[in-house]
């Protein structure tokens, strides 16, 4: 097995150098998988990193989910049928902009939880789920004759806090299984003290600045072996931002110069993937920063899994230190659909009783309290009074749409910096509507528990307003009563059908829609939000696609000029 000694790493008693990729499966078709896996082989490293999703894997208490792209078995098997090992990240909490950093939402119904922490409750449910998980990983192990060689304790966690009896219980979960592997902790260097276990192995995290990180790790524990956990070598993207890219040229000297110190690397991402559904995250520091659909990250792959420029500029500097294989050639390709017409509808509104659960209550109540994990919630209720009545937005995660008597009457965002909006009703009963999105749950920082819908009652007027019904819209069901060319309010779904011979790889072009999801068969592909960038398309992998008869709806929240999108064989990120 991997051991560290001597300031080196060694397999089977043989000085071994991991030179390992990011990749998500969760951020990947199955079907993609091998594709994938056979570049990151044919750039010349040994083996593939990923994280393990909690919120991906046990979505509600007790319901689990090991198949489709959530079958992480499988994609171990893989790797080990292609000879690459694999280095696995199962910590509870995984940052990598996902939503709420993997924690399941559903921790938040425990009011007083205190989340990555030895508090009693959050430490059960982390034993619960690693009952289920830990057990999987025992066949692969690489001592078992699989491809596991080392094995994650938490993630970044002195960026967060330093309860190190929380750190020694995720240590004793693995003892528990007998998962006999190599361990490590990642931080940033500057977190590393507050991040570490002594008997543990620290790696650090980082994208430049190379002697400054390892003085520090060599302060802290002497002598110890080098691994970049993740080396940066590009960045996400969030919505109203720009595309972030890194040089090619810079990320492949940064690599030189850890290959000329015999360092371990990771290429954090390798394949960054995509952000389906609802499963982005956001950042929450002067502002919240929600992370768009594409986790493309300037990576070494693109979105699709094409080489890049950066790809080809870290397999020449790494072809000077060892030999490197011949580029893998892919099969996979995009291909320009031409364009959909909608040419169905449905309003929200007019569709509720399909899509959405009904729940009752005194106040209107957060996601997490209504078993509510992602999506939309609206929320109504009566206002018997009329006037001017100014409403604070505080308690609102995070944009909200207010109807008031069927009609729309204005848009609040958690960003906004007015933080008071003025509602006009014209009647002496008025109905009160507030069709809330959850954007993506913090995934770092001091914001984890970041409950979303309408957190506490609304203050308006001057007074609270009580008894309110709430819908909770997951969109795991669609709605099948369209009908042709109905002016209806908005939000609203949108249908259309189409041919994709050959099933390859598209790019949906939504322009004319504003803001909502887009789904193909069924499957949530993800937000757009066109009037915001820096994601112009929506990335459609071939194998959601089928040649004949394929259904895409559109919920669009806000406005649309057009009927038509576009399915064209280019991405495209705003710069």
């Amino acid at each position: 097995m991997l051991q560290a000694k001597n300031g080196e790493f060694y397999l089977d008693q043989e000085p071994f150098q991991i030179l390992a990729g990011g990749m998500h499966y969760f951020r990947t078709v199955p079907e993609y998988w091998e594709d994938r896996l056979e570049k990151l082989k044919a750039l010349g490293l040994n083996t593939v990193e990923t994280y393990i999703p909690w919120n991906f894997h046990e979505p509600k208490k007790g319901q689990f989910h090991f198949s489709g792209m959530g079958d992480v078995e499988q994609f171990i098997q893989l790797a080990h049928d292609l000879g690459l090992y694999v280095m696995i990240r199962p910590s509870p909490y995984i940052c990598a902009e996902w939503e709420m950093g993997g924690l399941p939402s559903w921790l938040l119904k425990e009011k007083e939880i205190v989340l990555r922490s030895s508090d009693p409750v959050y430490l059960q449910y982390v034993e619960e789920y690693y009952d289920v998980l830990l057990p999987k990983f025992k066949p692969y192990l690489y001592q078992n004759g699989g491809p596991i060689v080392a094995m994650q304790i938490e993630n970044e966690y002195g960026a967060y806090g330093n309860d190190q009896k929380y750190l020694a219980f995720l240590k004793e979960q693995y003892k528990k299984h007998g998962i006999d592997t190599f361990l490590f902790t990642s931080d940033g260097p500057e977190f590393i003290r507050q991040g570490s276990l002594a008997d543990v192995t620290t790696t650090l995290n980082f994208g430049s600045k190379v002697d400054c990180a390892f003085q520090q790790l060599d302060r802290l524990k002497p002598g110890s072996p080098k691994l970049v956990a993740e080396f940066w070598i590009g960045w996400f993207d969030y919505w109203t931002g720009e595309h972030h890219t890194r040089d090619a040229a810079d990320v492949a000297n940064v690599f030189k110069e850890l290959m000329e110190k015999k360092c371990s690397v990771n290429f954090y991402m390798f394949h960054g993937g995509t952000n389906f559904g609802f499963m982005n995250g956001a950042n929450h520091y002067d502002i919240y920063y929600p992370t768009i659909t594409s986790y493309d990250y300037d990576s070494l792959l693109t979105e699709n899994g094409e080489l890049t420029e950066k790809y080809r500029a870290v397999k020449q500097t790494l072809s000077k230190y060892i030999q490197v294989p011949e580029d893998y050639v892919s099969t996979i390709s995009a291909k320009h659909y031409g364009s959909v017409t909608m040419q169905e509808s449905v309003s929200l509104f007019d569709t509720l009783n399909q899509i959405s659960n009904r729940f009752e209550h005194i106040t209107p109540q957060p996601m997490e309290a209504i078993n509510q994990k992602y999506g939309y919630t609206l929320y109504r209720t009566e206002v018997n009074r009329m006037g001017d009545l100014i409403m604070g937005i505080d308690a609102i995660q995070d944009r909200a749409y207010i109807y008031i008597n069927g009609k729309y009457h204005t848009t609040i965002y958690k960003n906004d910096k007015l933080r008071n909006v003025t509602l006009n009703f014209t009647q002496e009963s008025n109905t009160l509507e507030l069709l809330v999105e959850n954007m993506g749950r913090a995934n770092y920082g001091e914001h984890l528990a970041d409950r979303k819908g309408i957190t506490h009652n609304i203050w308006l007027g001057g007074q609270y307003f009580f008894n309110w019904k709430m819908y909770a819209i997951e969109l795991d069901v669609l709605p099948d009563n369209y009908q042709v060319e109905v002016e209806t309010r908005f939000p609203k779904f949108f249908r259309g059908k189409f041919d994709a011979d050959g099933t390859r790889d598209t790019f949906i072009d939504s322009k004319g829609f504003t803001k909502g999801n887009i789904f193909i068969n069924g499957f949530n592909l993800g937000r757009y939000w066109n009037t915001a960038g820096p994601q112009q398309r929506i990335y459609l992998p071939g194998p959601l696609l089928k040649e004949k008869d394929n259904e895409l709806v559109i919920l669009e929240l806000e406005h649309t000029d057009t009927r038509e999108v576009q399915l064209l064989d280019q991405h495209k990120l705003k710069l």
